[in-house]
């Protein structure tokens, strides 16, 4: 009786595990179809607003059980120089990882781009939900990538404090 129960105890441990990698890995994740004009912005300097930046080979990902999990892929005719001299800078832009089968975000590739300078982060839009920014980043080859990431006002909420003076109020229920 007992190898009966170890045995029924090891396959229900090891379909839980299958069953957990996959509902983290593929499950709540689904295709972000593009519209064709605020899947890629970036903030302007001049103006302080969002503007739609002209890309081509567009995919993204998205899911609904976090707010961060947004990562999108494109090309770009805009140089390295043109993006700076026009758009904010994102000093705090660390991509976060991709499922493994989306694979034109490699979150590890993409920050060491960045370290070495062949690619800069952009503050795409800031709060695009309370809390999160969404960062764009482009390489000097005309390959970019966005993700969603918790700015510093978020960190602070999120984790139950109230929010700072320089930060807008949170909305009910953070």
């Amino acid at each position: 009786m007992g190898k009966i129960l170890t045995i029924i105890l090891a396959v229900c441990a090891i379909g839980g595990g299958i069953l957990m990698y996959y509902q983290q890995v593929y499950a709540y994740y689904y295709e972000v179809e593009p519209n064709g004009t605020s899947d890629v912005q970036m903030t302007s300097l001049s103006s302080g607003a969002p503007e739609a930046v002209e890309y081509d080979a567009f995919e993204a990902i998205d899911a609904d059980s976090s707010p961060i999990r947004y990562r999108a892929c494109f090309t770009t005719r805009l140089s390295l120089e043109s993006a700076s001299d026009a758009y904010v800078a994102d000093q705090t832009g660390v991509p976060l990882t991709a499922p493994g089968w989306f694979e034109c975000f490699d979150a590890k590739q993409i920050g060491a781009e960045i370290e070495e300078g062949r690619a800069r982060a952009y503050l795409g839009t800031e709060n695009i939900r309370y809390g999160i920014d969404r960062v764009v980043a482009i390489h000097e080859d005309g390959r970019g990538w966005v993700w969603d990431q918790i700015n510093r006002c978020g960190e602070i909420v999120f984790d139950g404090q109230p929010a700072p003076d320089d930060c807008p109020p949170a909305p009910e229920g953070y």
